[in-house]
């Protein structure tokens, strides 16, 4: 997912199990986050991998958490703005300058659409509380 509002790219778990990566390769950082259901989420560190984008490579720093996403990372504003990227919601794109040409990332509306009806349906079930009986 790209979010052009946030200033810190995030990596979740699944992904950084995937890419087999380790404890040993974080380095620390302890800044809380807010997650997307308003929790605050404990990093597990950091981690500045490359990311390629087209024929372009950049290093990004990924902040690396373990919580539940539909998503497995998110690019930010740094990443954007190292590709001299530009970011449009309503077009479903990012098109950023490589090579004399302008290259773009196509959304994939349905995808998105299906992340966010997973998104809004794992919330964590709440207790209902018995009801107290009034005194008469």
């Amino acid at each position: 997912m790209v979010d052009d509002g946030s200033g810190a790219e995030i990596m979740y778990s699944n992904l950084y199990k995937g890419l087999k990566l380790g404890p040993e390769d974080l380095m620390p950082y302890n800044s809380p986050l807010m997650s997307f259901d308003g929790k605050v989420v404990t990093p597990k560190g950091q981690i500045r991998l490359p990311v390629q984008t087209g024929p372009e490579i950049v290093e990004v720093d990924f902040i690396v958490v373990d919580t539940y996403s539909p998503y497995i990372a998110i690019g930010a504003r740094p990443w954007l703005h190292t590709l001299g990227a530009v970011a449009s919601t309503l077009h479903q794109k990012v098109k950023f300058p490589s090579e004399g040409r302008v290259l773009e990332i196509r959304g994939w509306q349905a995808m998105a659409r299906k992340c966010l009806v997973v998104a809004i349906s794992h919330r964590p079930r709440v207790e209902l509380s018995t009801p107290v009986e009034e005194n008469s």
